[in-house]
């Protein structure tokens, strides 16, 4: 465990130093000054508390249907959300669902001794993973009942190596092991774990949330107009790249392409190659003539899950990087969605592959065969969205197990 600890004082240090040149790391430092104290300043200490841990905002979006089903149905209860990275953090800090939203303190036996005391938690949930040895540990020596919830272990993990062994106590922790599928609950099962539960991702009650809630926007519809629509979520380079020559082989298709990090230079990149015409959003007003604008480029915020609802294909972008983001908020409006070849860490991915509902493409010609048949075949379009919303439909229920079962106890 000494190990463990002066590897966690060693990237606090690097991470200090780092933020000297780095945005991100900045924010993860800034956002940890005289933390344990803002927080005991602001915790009710006569407060019942559950306390969600989210890594950073993919965690949290999971971990959100949990938040809003306990703000209904257990009132009794304060809200605590912390976060490890700043790209929750930043753009969380002001959810209106929980009750306190901090960062995580540095995961020192000092600093989780103090941050127990101060936060006194009836309940803790983590997110997917972010397995913290120090507040595991002080968790289960102060009998504070903890699970994980959309979990997902693989054999290759460090639970399962030679050198894991630390990491295998660390789940003893757990009251219960909400896990995401079969395979999950087969290697805890190996390492003498049966506190598991098959409960499948919260995420899918998100977007099915998300579907229900999705905002009218006229100014999309107008763009939009007669003709169908293409929409390409959270994109980087290399996806521009390939869509770019999809949109000038496809006049009659009108596109929408949000872009994961609003960089102005390929922003201006994709205005000055799109043959049919492009403009921002950020500056269409109700004036704005659309009839020679093929390209709206989402530059904003908080829309794109309800600009699905105005489309006929998807493109979810990252699978050139390090991983796709997220298809399900496509997939629970029914459309055919592609992406790039990262994508074999993300079940639901894989599972829309097996069902015929996506494509996994590797370049331009991979893309234009996968959307040709679907432009020119309309059964076979409405059919792979079919499938990708029926599958989202099947794996609702998540949430109400996962509080059913912790408040069952």
């Amino acid at each position: 465990m000494w190990i463990y600890n002066i590897a966690i004082l060693l990237y606090g240090w690097a991470i200090r130093l780092v933020s000297i040149r780095h945005r991100k790391a900045q924010l993860w430092v800034a956002g940890r000054k005289q933390l344990l104290e803002r927080m005991a300043e602001a915790i009710d200490p006569k407060s019942r508390i559950v306390w969600l841990h989210a890594a950073s905002l993919g965690e949290f979006e999971q971990g959100r249907p949990i938040i809003e089903a306990l703000r209904k149905e257990h009132p009794e209860y304060k809200i605590l959300v912390t976060f490890f990275s700043p790209s929750g953090y930043e753009i969380r800090k002001n959810y209106a669902g929980a009750d306190y939203i901090f960062y995580l303190p540095l995961d020192t036996p000092r600093n989780v001794r103090r941050l127990l005391d101060i936060v006194h938690p009836e309940i803790v949930i983590f997110v997917k993973y972010e397995f913290w040895l120090n507040l595991l540990h002080e968790l289960r020596r102060r009998q504070i009942r903890t699970y994980v919830v959309s979990a997902i272990f693989r054999r290759k993990s460090i639970f399962f190596r030679f050198y894991g062994g630390m990491w295998r106590n660390a789940l003893e922790s757990f009251d219960v092991m909400f896990v995401q599928n079969e395979e999950s609950k087969q290697l805890l099962a190996e390492l003498g774990f049966d506190n598991v539960m098959i409960a499948g991702d919260t995420r899918f009650d998100r977007v099915a949330e998300i579907a229900q809630q999705a905002k009218r926007i006229e100014l999309v519809e107008r763009f939009r107009g007669e003709n169908p629509l293409f929409i390409a979520g959270s994109t980087w380079g290399p996806d521009e790249e390939l869509l770019i020559p999809l949109m000038n082989a496809n006049p009659e298709v009108r596109f929408v392409i949000a872009p994961h990090e609003m960089d102005q230079t390929r922003i201006n990149h994709l205005i000055s190659q799109t043959a049919g015409g492009a403009v921002r959003f950020t500056q269409c007003d109700e004036q704005t003539d659309f009839a020679h604008t093929q390209l709206l480029i989402l530059d904003t915020m908080g829309m794109l899950s309800s600009v699905y609802g105005y489309a006929s294909w998807g493109y979810i972008g990252g699978g050139f990087g390090v991983g796709i983001h997220n298809t399900l908020e496509a997939a629970t409006f029914g459309l055919p969605i592609a992406f790039g070849p990262n994508y074999r860490k993300f079940k639901e991915a894989c599972d829309l592959l097996s069902l015929g509902a996506a494509a996994s493409i590797n370049n331009y010609e991979e893309l234009a065969a996968w959307f040709t048949p679907l432009r020119d075949d309309e059964s076979l379009r409405l059919a792979a969205g079919r499938s990708a919303k029926e599958y989202t439909q099947r794996h609702l229920g998540a949430t109400r197990l996962i509080l059913r079962t912790i408040f069952s106890k």
